[in-house]
């Protein structure tokens, strides 16, 4: 495969999120909504995702939903309203939206079933979006991986897909010492403990052809059989990626959040 096979080019192509899953670890939030509609600064971080993918250009989503899709439905076909400043005639129900600026995207609210494990749902989108290549990420997970950079190391090496590698946050802070004494205390450090699966994917078509049907998971046989293949590449990103997998997490980045220093802000 030649990277003139790889089409279409620049911000043309979709960019799917898995959204669909339980969230057992975060049972405090999700007993209520799926993971992907846990707030960050009063929005969903499914927001801020797609935010991320937007400031890069990258428009048109596809999302995969299962547990209470309905939600994430029903939050973006009220967006227009829920986003704008608004005069209700209670008499006549005639409401007036006082434009102003917004997110200029198109969403593809992708039912693929409560039950579908993460390959199926991947399959799913795969077979919406047609023969093309997208983008795939997850609904709980956050990032400043430039995704200009990813997708051009991915055209580069032809393969069917590429991960992004991240290094997870080290669960406690460090102590730095000098000598006996502690210098300083640096809390949770982006640490060299190993890469893991970040997600952030770039995938051509044929990767459908890995998975076998909704009870696959998309991280187990599928991936195992692409890097078998020779045929998934690592994107390596040594800076911030933090999923949100438990209440803990969810505070850590709604304190980011709070204090204007949220790394994974890359939009104005």
């Amino acid at each position: 495969m030649s990277n003139d096979d790889i089409t279409p080019k620049g911000n043309r192509m979709k960019v799917a999120i898995l959204a669909g899953g339980l969230g057992t670890r975060l049972s405090e939030e999700t007993t209520i909504k799926p993971k992907p509609m846990v707030e960050i600064g009063g929005k969903p971080i499914l927001w801020h995702i797609m935010k991320t993918y937007s400031s890069f250009g990258f428009k048109e989503f596809v999302v995969a939903l299962g547990y209470k899709g309905e939600m994430i439905k029903d939050y973006f076909l009220n967006y227009h309203h829920y986003s704008h400043n608004l005069t209700v005639q209670i008499e006549t129900g005639a409401v007036t939206i006082h434009k102003r600026e917004s997110e200029d995207w198109t969403i593809h609210l992708l039912d693929t079933g409560y039950e579908t494990q993460t390959g199926g749902r991947v399959k799913q989108v795969a077979e919406f979006v047609g023969d093309e290549p997208f983008m795939l990420t997850y609904g709980d997970g956050v990032s400043n991986v430039n995704i200009a950079e990813l997708l051009d190391f991915h055209r580069r090496h032809g393969k069917l897909a590429t991960l992004t590698a991240v290094r997870p946050p080290a669960r406690f802070g460090q102590l730095i010492f000098d000598g006996d004494q502690i210098n300083r205390f640096e809390e949770k450090p982006q640490v060299g403990e190993g890469w893991i699966n970040g997600g952030f994917f770039v995938l051509q078509p044929e990767i459908v052809r890995y998975v076998d049907g909704n009870s696959t998971y998309w991280e187990r046989e599928p991936l195992e059989r692409l890097s078998a293949d020779n045929q998934l590449a690592a994107y390596r990103h040594a800076d911030f990626w933090q999923c949100m997998d438990t209440l803990r997490d969810k505070k850590m980045l709604e304190g980011l959040w709070q204090d204007g220093v949220a790394p994974w802000k890359v939009w104005e």
